[in-house]
């Protein structure tokens, strides 16, 4: 076979499975579970999907002109990994309104006090927290829930959880009195992956078991969560649905851009990254590839002054992340 040929088979074959992350928009997990394991590999994909169009230029193909217009068609997939915000001087010379911080502290495996520490020096109107060990004492101004806190400047006018089955993922909302401006925020922790670092081939200091079928063992954990998520993605967005007020969902979604769990939990939402975030958008660091898992979603009606991940704290497994808004 010829060198051409074989190489636009492999492009063609890459094109299609980055359209079929698409699909996640509406084919949920349970239906077919293995579609929303090309969410984790877009990145890959997408880069050789470059690679390979900007090969198709030097050799001068007249094959290189659709593969670069198709390249359009992940605009906005792309912006969801990386993204360059313009500036809008109006709303960047505009005061704060409120300010949120999301961030999964692993159980303070770093001290609780170095993570306490960065919280408070944040001074953030809405704290959410994940992974929290909430069996120990925790302060009465905080919402105490398995694994999920939330601490606010603001009265919190109603409160309720949204999962509580025997899993470990957990999710709560409050309804918050902000100047005078009623917001509901929904913590989110999906359910955890539970994986160790040997399934992916790296050492793995918390886990002497060596994984001999690596590509089982990754999928035996992956997709019974994908299912898992499924359910606690449809309780989340009742309350999200059914909410009186503008909503800011946030939290450690577990799940990549390009998700079911990301396509589903962002209906009639703002990515605020995608609206005000520059640069990289990976919060999770732990393994050596990107993976995007902590979020903070906004209606509409609540406008994103400013996104960042904090790539300076290395308090856990996650990075902070901090997002500035607007509500009038």
């Amino acid at each position: 076979m010829k060198r051409f040929p074989f190489l636009l088979f492999i492009h063609l074959g890459v094109l299609i499975l980055l359209l079929s992350t698409f699909a996640n928009a509406w084919i949920p997990p349970n239906y077919f579970s293995k579609l929303n394991l090309l969410s984790l590999g877009f990145p890959y994909l997408i880069f050789a999907h470059l690679i390979f169009t900007l090969i198709w230029i030097i050799k001068k193909k007249k094959i290189a002109l659709v593969f670069i217009l198709s390249t359009f068609i992940f605009y906005n997939p792309v912006r969801r990994w990386v993204n360059f915000s313009p500036k809008n001087n109006e709303i960047d010379s505009a005061k704060t309104d409120l300010k949120v911080l999301t961030f999964n502290v692993k159980y303070g495996s770093s001290g609780w006090s170095k993570v306490k520490k960065y919280i408070t020096d944040q001074n953030a109107d809405i704290i959410l927290v994940q992974e929290k060990d909430t069996n120990r004492a925790v302060r009465s101004d905080l919402i105490k829930y398995p694994s999920v806190i939330l601490k606010t400047k603001h009265k919190i006018i109603r409160q309720g959880d949204l999962i509580n089955d025997d899993s470990k993922g957990n999710s709560f909302y409050a309804d918050i009195d902000i100047n005078g401006k009623i917001v509901r925020v929904i913590n989110v922790y999906l359910e955890p992956f539970r994986l160790n670092k040997n399934m992916l081939g790296m050492e793995d200091k918390n886990s002497e078991k060596q994984e001999k079928n690596k590509i089982e063992a990754l999928l035996s954990r992956l997709i019974p969560t994908f299912k898992t998520h499924e359910d606690q993605v449809r309780k989340i967005r009742k309350a999200v649905d059914h909410s009186p007020y503008p909503v800011i969902l946030a939290g450690d979604f577990n799940s990549v851009p390009n998700s079911w769990e990301y396509y589903n939990l962002v209906k009639n939402l703002d990515d605020v990254f995608v609206k005000a975030g520059n640069g990289s958008s990976t919060s999770f660091h732990d393994y050596k590839f990107p993976l995007r898992i902590d979020y903070i979603f906004a209606s509409s009606s609540i406008i994103p002054k400013s996104y960042k991940v904090d790539y300076s704290v290395k308090l856990s497994d996650h990075y902070p992340v901090i997002a500035e808004f607007l509500l009038n």
